[in-house]
């Protein structure tokens, strides 16, 4: 009976984690994988350049200082002045936007979330699946496969160019069947996606910027652990050898 229950709580489990990387919140899209390596410090740099360009004029990132960004990508605070700060602040001070909520609702319709911590709640593959999947209907305007009829225009368009839907009909209902690029932009579909992986690592760290240093401090935690348990298994050794 025991045996039973375990099982059948593994496969929920695996159920739900399967049912989670495959489909992205909001829409019916299969996930593409991002790979990100949050170890990849040049990766984050790039994101991080990424991110003040096209995301940081209408979404905060206030849970991050700029000293932290430099101290943690190994910049020179100067040198993030230089190229990650555009605005009248301080080294010390938030990655905040000049735009307040209300003037956002008033010309936006609504006001662009911060961004700390997307990556937490939406995970890595559906920001990257997200950023992929813009293209421009029938209207002319924007539309998304991971989040349908999202406000958000495609800021970087320019980088990937225009995609448009190729439409397919099941069971009498007509939806999109896969994207297509009909312009092509300033990069290679192989280099937007590079840029996107890199925009998207530094989402996955500024979600939390100390899982680098707290992965680094678990491998030394695990390698003490198998160092004292093969000193506990020679001392368990030595006291039980008289005994047999």
């Amino acid at each position: 009976m025991n045996n039973r229950i375990v099982s059948a709580f593994i496969g929920l489990v695996v159920l739900l984690a399967s049912s989670g990387s495959v489909f992205g919140a909001g829409g019916g899209t299969t996930l593409q994988h991002a790979n990100v390596n949050i170890r990849d410090t040049a990766a984050i740099q790039r994101g991080a350049q990424l991110f003040v360009n096209y995301c940081l004029s209408c979404h905060s990132a206030s849970y991050m200082r700029y000293n932290r960004l430099a101290e943690d990508l190994d910049l020179d605070e100067d040198l993030v002045m230089d190229n990650l700060v555009f605005a009248d602040v301080k080294i010390g001070e938030t990655m905040d936007i000049a735009m307040r909520p209300e003037d956002a609702e008033s010309w936006l319709g609504k006001a662009p979330p911060d961004l700390s911590l997307i990556s937490r709640s939406r995970g890595a593959d559906w920001l990257y699946t997200y950023m992929l999947t813009f293209y421009q209907d029938e209207a002319g305007g924007w539309n998304n496969l991971a989040l349908p009829n999202a406000s958000m225009p495609h800021v970087m368009w320019q980088k990937q160019g225009i995609q448009k839907p190729v439409y397919a009909t099941h069971d009498g209902v007509e939806t999109v069947d896969h994207l297509t690029l009909a312009e092509p932009g300033l990069q290679s579909p192989e280099e937007y996606e590079d840029s996107i992986r890199d925009l998207v690592t530094f989402l996955e760290y500024l979600g939390e910027p100390a899982k680098i240093k707290r992965k680094n401090i678990g491998v030394w935690v695990l390698l003490f652990l198998a160092l004292f348990a093969l000193i506990a298994y020679a001392l368990k050794a030595e006291y039980w050898r008289d005994v047999h």
